[in-house]
């Protein structure tokens, strides 16, 4: 069965995950990192694609993000993930893939889902365990937006921007969206839309993106059509 393209759209955020084959893990130690985000940081430049929230765990990366054109996401994770599994391979005497196939993706409206979609990146070693803060940890974009430190690899959202004009203000009140965690049902759908390659957002925005990418974004119900039987009889 024929890949399902994926749906992307210049001037829409979209929440990017790449996994390890077999959930294994893709950092090993602090240099991967440092690796793997200078890489980002050089292909989201070439490709022109802001990236406003991140995070990199044991066995895979949360990227959130809003594209210059519809090719300029996927060109900037071949570009990176192609660099970093040589890498990875070479420090490592390995050969073979890294990755568990394509990245997923889903298109994310910002006026709903934006924020919240920082929140959930962002709070991925918290729920992990890992630590008890997420200004405890030091690779995701979490100390730039929730503590103001200097990035030449984030570019802040407009949605972010308008939290208010003053920066400690919004740093503030930015803070203090992270003391509620994201509902667990609320993950679910996140989860669901990104590895179906759905969008979040309301019906509306469905449509819209639906009309603009000639390509399904909605999840389609389950079993046959109401009628099937009798269609089949005549």
């Amino acid at each position: 069965m024929p890949r399902k393209p994926r749906v992307s759209l210049a001037g829409v955020a979209e929440q990017v995950i790449q996994r390890g084959n077999n959930r294994q893990a893709i950092f090993a130690c602090e240099d991967d990192k440092r690796a793997y985000v200078t890489w980002l940081k050089q292909y989201s430049k070439k490709y022109k694609v802001d990236i406003h929230a991140w995070v990199l765990m044991t066995n895979h990366v949360h990227i959130l993000c809003t594209p210059s054109n519809h090719l300029a996401i996927s060109k900037m994770m071949q570009s990176l993930g192609r660099m970093y599994v040589m890498y990875f391979n070479r420090a490592y005497k390995r050969t073979g893939t890294l990755w568990e196939g394509r990245y997923r993706s889903c298109l994310v409206q910002d006026e709903e889902y934006l924020l919240t979609l920082y929140r959930y990146i962002e709070l991925n070693p918290v729920r992990a365990g890992m630590v008890n803060e997420p200004s405890e940890y030091s690779w995701s974009s979490y100390q730039c937006n929730g503590l103001g430190k200097a990035s030449d690899l984030i570019t802040a959202h407009p949605i972010y921007l308008a939290i208010s004009k003053d920066v400690s203000k919004r740093l503030d009140s930015y803070r203090r969206l992270f003391t509620i965690h994201v509902a667990p049902t609320l993950i679910e759908y996140i989860r669901k839309a990104t590895n179906k390659g759905l969008a979040l957002g309301s019906e509306q925005f469905k449509l819209a993106v639906q009309a603009l990418s000639g390509r399904s974004v909605i999840e389609g119900k389950r079993g046959r059509k109401l009628g099937w039987k009798r269609d089949k009889l005549r």
